[in-house]
């Protein structure tokens, strides 16, 4: 009951969905539900899957693909997504940690913020729009909680930047085992999306490899500019991991 507990808390800190009255709350569990949060990306994926289904009945792919982002967003509140953009904002205008902190708390959108966010989501798009029809769904279902993994590496291995911060109570660290479970909540059901959606092996390798990499490079200026990460920092390397995912399923379909 406490992990049932402990899931529906990641689910209303990293969503808009609300949770029944008997979950309650404390502020120990907002730290301990960082391990469901790539569990809270399967209900994103349902969501977004299922409105491009249903909207591909009666419209183009293109149709359905933005209608099924539009329902992402909302779903989110645009969470990661403005996460990357302070992140733009941050890194792009400030010189020393202090002022890319600065920046990044700031809640107003800069040139950076908002030049990277629309590339972003154009690139996103265009990806899914190119997918083969048959592969959008489980593009869509491997993306969202293998992206939120990428995240969670962040908490496990790197320290959280700032003294406070909104992430805090959910960053402050990871466990090996809260880590073990975040993993498992992908791995278990990707097999069983695999099993219904065949992917070949070469096609996940390409999506991982690019996921991972550009992962730890963003990790990487992470540490090297601010000594560690922030909440906005998680968000950016969701939604870049996401695009890295599609990038790979869809460069695999040329070979």
């Amino acid at each position: 009951m406490q992990q049932i507990r402990l899931f529906f808390i990641a689910l209303q800190f990293f969503t808009r969905i609300p949770v029944p009255r008997w979950v309650g709350f404390d502020p120990a569990w907002l730290h301990q539900a960082s391990r469901y949060f790539p569990a809270v990306g399967w209900v994103v994926a349902a969501v977004c899957s299922a409105v491009y289904l249903l909207v591909l009945q009666w419209w183009p792919q293109t149709v359905a693909v933005i209608l099924s982002a539009i329902a992402g967003i909302m779903l989110t509140g645009a969470f990661h997504e403005d996460g990357f953009a302070d992140v733009c904002d941050g890194f792009g205008g400030g010189m020393t940690p202090e002022r890319v902190l600065d920046i990044m708390r700031d809640s107003r959108v800069g040139a950076y913020g908002a030049i990277g966010i629309c590339l972003l989501l154009v690139l996103k798009l265009s990806l899914l729009i190119n997918l083969p029809a048959e592969m959008t769904v489980p593009a869509l279902l491997i993306a969202h909680p293998l992206s939120r993994l990428a995240s969670c590496c962040l908490i496990w291995r790197m320290d959280y930047a700032r003294h406070e911060g909104k992430a805090k109570p959910l960053a402050q660290e990871m466990s090996h085992a809260e880590f073990l479970i975040s993993f498992l909540t992908v791995l278990l059901p990707i097999n069983v999306v695999l099993y219904f959606f065949p992917i070949a092996i070469f096609n996940l390798l390409m999506a991982l490899v690019l996921m991972i990499a550009l992962s730890w490079w963003m990790a990487r200026m992470f540490q090297r500019k601010i000594g560690g990460y922030t909440g906005d920092c998680l968000g950016a390397v969701q939604q870049v991991s996401e695009v890295a995912i599609y990038m790979g399923l869809l460069a695999s379909q040329a070979v």
